[in-house]
């Protein structure tokens, strides 16, 4: 998936944004379980809040939600995550398969904020909507005094590339070093 990264104000304090997309989470065969890749879990790992999208006109998106929120829950058991659900496509309500009581329904289950929007015919309901989730982070980030959250506010993980780089590079150095003190 890819990363998304956006700085803008919010009650006078600069945010830096960070969009993780996270495509292709299914649900096995039938089941309420979901199959992810392990970037998904790296994302998860590393996320202050969380906005859970469907598409009204899909039923089979709708169902991955709450296996989805299950799998966030279990990388995070004890922390209270700002999660925000967002039901895309409110601009084709005659392909509608997913009704508003049963967002909202399920966003009282998830503890989260519901937000039905068309991203193509307007843009400012999704905005709407992030800017609350970054309100709700910016609070919980204050509520906590200064100090970072344990277990919530993570280190990003490096990418596996930059981390294989380094190990070469210090292998290097390290069988530099050892032939030249053995000369």
């Amino acid at each position: 998936g890819a990363l998304y990264s956006r700085k803008f104000t919010i009650d006078g304090e600069q945010i830096s944004l960070q969009v993780q997309d996270t495509p292709f989470v299914s649900l096995e065969d039938d089941s309420e379980s979901i199959c992810c890749q392990e970037q998904i879990n790296r994302s998860i790992y590393w996320a202050d809040g969380f906005v859970f999208v469907y598409s009204i006109t899909d039923y089979e998106s709708y169902r991955v939600i709450r296996p989805l929120h299950q799998h966030v829950r279990k990388i995070h058991p004890n922390a209270n995550i700002p999660l925000l659900l967002l039901a895309n496509k409110g601009d084709l309500l005659r392909a509608r398969q997913v009704a508003s009581k049963e967002g909202l329904q399920l966003a009282g289950e998830l503890g989260g904020t519901y937000y039905e929007v068309s991203a193509r015919e307007n843009c400012e309901g999704v905005h709407e909507a992030f800017q609350q989730l970054c309100q709700e982070v910016s609070r919980m980030i204050g509520s906590c005094n200064g100090e970072k959250r344990r277990g919530l506010h993570l280190v990003r993980p490096k990418s596996p590339n930059m981390q294989d780089l380094k190990r070469r590079l210090k292998q290097a150095l390290t069988s530099k070093g050892k032939s030249a003190t053995t000369l």
